[in-house]
Order: C-alpha cells, then structure tokens, then sequence
C-alpha cells in the first residue's frame, strides 16, 4: 500500500491533479487505487532551497522481495517524470517497510457522519 504524501508551498500557484497522478503511481508501482492513496499538504516553507523542487514527494511503500533496489529507484525516476509531465520538478524519497510490521485499521465501512454518536 504506497502512501504518497507530497508537500508543496502554499504560495505555489501550479496546479497538482492527485487523480492522474495516482493513476501513474499505480502503473508505476503494479498497485490499484485503493491501495494507492496520495495526501497533499500545503506547507508555509521549507529549508534548503538548493533543488528549486515544486514538490517534495514522501513515499512509504511495502518491502516486497521483487521490489530490488533497482526496481525503485528505477520506479522513483518514474514518478519524478509523472510529475514532470504536469510541468512539477519533484524531489522524490521513498522508504520501504517490512510487511509483518505494518498495520492498518480503516473506518468501518458503516461509519456514521455523526461525531456524537
């Protein structure tokens, strides 16, 4: 399950299509959209001005024995050119987690809207 948080500043005007873009990370990573979820979080600055990044992209991924080393970073230079395509220079990190590690609780699926109950 990728997680794709991707930070940018508020004061950036271009605009970031979370759904073409979960679209390429999902043929990027062999992963569906339900398992795939992007965040966008507009953040006031950031340090370190050297790479002149539209967008900082932070991906947490499971550790699965075929995703080699070179498999993602050859995934990683993929998802910096999707952002590319939307005229966005990415500056990408991705971390791999062990699968027996992870967990995950969703809402139920019968959630109520009510925050009384």
């Amino acid at each position: 399950m990728p997680l794709v948080k991707i930070f940018a500043k508020q004061a950036m005007t271009k605009p970031i299509p979370l759904a073409s873009l979960q679209s390429k990370m999902c043929q990027i990573w062999g992963t569906t959209p339900s398992t795939t979820k992007l965040m966008l979080s507009r953040v006031e600055d950031w340090t370190d001005e050297s790479f002149q990044e539209d967008c900082y992209v932070d991906i947490r991924a499971y550790g699965k024995k075929e995703r080699t080393r070179e498999v993602v970073l050859d995934g990683m230079k993929k998802v910096q050119n999707s952002f590319l395509e939307h005229n966005l220079v990415a500056n990408v990190r991705l971390e791999t987690y062990e699968g027996e590690r992870y967990f995950h609780v969703p809402p139920p699926s019968n959630q109520s809207t009510d925050c009384s109950k």
